[in-house]
């Protein structure tokens, strides 16, 4: 089964070890990637420079019983260094819907961010390569990913929500709303955001409540409604 953790202890405490396959070509940034997550607790099970030896990899672990939970990929690399990447990416959400993705990308590209988004509701994250120097975020990210959640950066949050303010799916949100939607989609749980705001849980939860009203977005067992909040808007 794909999307597991691991538990091991370290230090007195237990931690879940994500278990990470990274795409890069970058011979540099693999490893330093790498050394960032091993420090921290994780287990990076391998390490490839483009996108088909990606899908090689990842399918031969599935096969063997041993699946990554989740995989960090640059969205450019070899041949063509234009979206390699990015469609091994989408192509391994499709055979392997339990593997948590997470793409880097050095700037913000909305179209790629887009087509990442729309195969799924969980699981996935998009982020700028400069937030990889944030050690604490990317660690986090990554394992948010890995558990099914979403990581989206800020950047391609704000630039996502704000490129048409036109939209008729998000008319009904007040600027609040609109400002909690964007926090939601980088992944912030009701609790960050309430910091964030500097708000009350509660308040939160009313404006999460109000968003989810207005946008249509029923409560399901299935559907994971706060990425499917930011879905509805990419989609109209």
């Amino acid at each position: 089964m794909l999307g597991r953790m691991r538990t091991t202890r370290g230090a007195g405490d237990v931690n879940d070890t994500v278990r990470v396959v990274i795409a890069e070509d970058s011979v540099l940034l693999r490893e330093g990637l790498t050394r960032l997550l091993n420090d921290r607790g994780h287990e990076v099970v391998a390490g490839v420079g483009d996108g088909e030896a990606l899908i090689e990899v990842v399918g031969k672990m599935v096969d063997s019983g041993e699946p990554p939970d989740v995989v960090v990929a640059d969205v450019r690399m070899p041949p063509s260094h234009t979206d390699e990447g990015l469609r091994a990416a989408i192509r391994l959400r499709a055979d392997h819907p339990g593997l948590g993705v997470l793409v880097l990308s050095q700037y913000v590209e909305e179209q790629y961010a887009t087509e990442l988004l729309a195969g799924s509701s969980r699981g996935v994250g998009y982020l700028l390569k400069d937030r990889v120097a944030e050690v604490r975020d990317f660690v986090d990210a990554v394992v948010r990913v890995a558990r099914g959640g979403t990581a989206l950066d800020p950047e391609v949050v704000a630039q996502l929500l704000g490129r048409s303010r036109k939209q008729d799916v998000l008319a009904a949100l007040t600027p609040r709303e609109r400002e909690v939607l964007g926090l939601m989609a980088e992944g912030r749980t009701n609790s960050a955001i309430a910091r964030r705001l500097v708000v009350s849980d509660g308040a939160v939860e009313k404006h999460v409540g109000n968003i989810f009203l207005k946008l249509g977005l029923a409560p399901s067992e299935g559907d994971h409604r706060r990425v499917l909040a930011v879905l509805t808007y990419l989609r109209s």
